[in-house]
């Protein structure tokens, strides 16, 4: 089990990460997501909703799959689909501090938009001042995660020494790379998933993070 003392690169996933499932955004990010689908392929709702999980499950993300079978264009989809309502979450400022209290960089690394939807989600959070970085698609090459080309992008623009870094995720099959690549890897999520690319597992962030330091 990897020594979280010794890290110094703290990389955090958005989504269901930094604010808890209950939210529900995801629902509004895919209703905006398959009614793009049906516009751009010519699509009723049914085969769009169809095509947009099989692209998720895939690629890792259904901008992804869009982009490499059928050519579209990113920034526009990537801009509609997280045009979304934020009025569910609240700030959490016991976890904006405990962020803050992590020794060295601290980092969002979200498979959406970087900005501006990554910081009004931070924002909304009361988190806006607790990272120093955030990567999202645009700065990937619209690479997503679990390709490895998408942790390659961010650990070269911010010259991460994976043995001294750990990485946050709600989607367990996300955390393979950065296990891969000697990084600690902490599953957030109600239940732990099997595996050993699962290092730690955070029922609760907040309370998690209270351990650290």
């Amino acid at each position: 089990m990897p020594d979280l003392a010794r890290i110094r690169t703290w990389i955090f996933d958005l989504d269901n990460t930094l604010y808890p499932p209950e939210a529900r955004l995801f629902d509004q990010i895919a209703e905006r997501m398959t009614g793009w689908i049906m516009h751009a392929l010519d699509m009723d709702r049914a085969a769009a909703d169809r095509l947009r999980q099989a692209y998720w499950r895939r690629y890792g993300a259904t901008l992804t799959g869009l982009v490499a079978e059928h050519g579209l264009a990113p920034g526009p989809c990537l801009a509609h689909v997280h045009d979304i309502d934020l009025g569910a979450l609240r700030p959490d400022p016991a976890l904006a501090r405990r962020i803050a209290r992590l020794p060295g960089r601290r980092i969002v690394f979200t498979n959406g938009a970087g900005a501006p939807y990554a910081a009004r989600v931070l924002a909304a959070r009361g988190l806006a001042g607790a990272f120093d970085a955030v990567y999202g698609m645009e700065h990937t090459g619209f690479a997503s995660k679990p390709d490895r080309a998408a942790f390659d992008a961010v650990i070269r623009a911010e010259g991460i020494d994976p043995a001294r870094a750990a990485m946050f995720e709600d989607t367990a099959a996300n955390l393979r790379v950065p296990h891969r690549l000697g990084m600690a890897t902490i599953h957030v999520a109600p239940r732990r998933a099997p595996g050993a690319h699962v290092h730690h597992h955070a029922h609760d962030l907040r309370a998690f993070l209270s351990q650290i330091g």
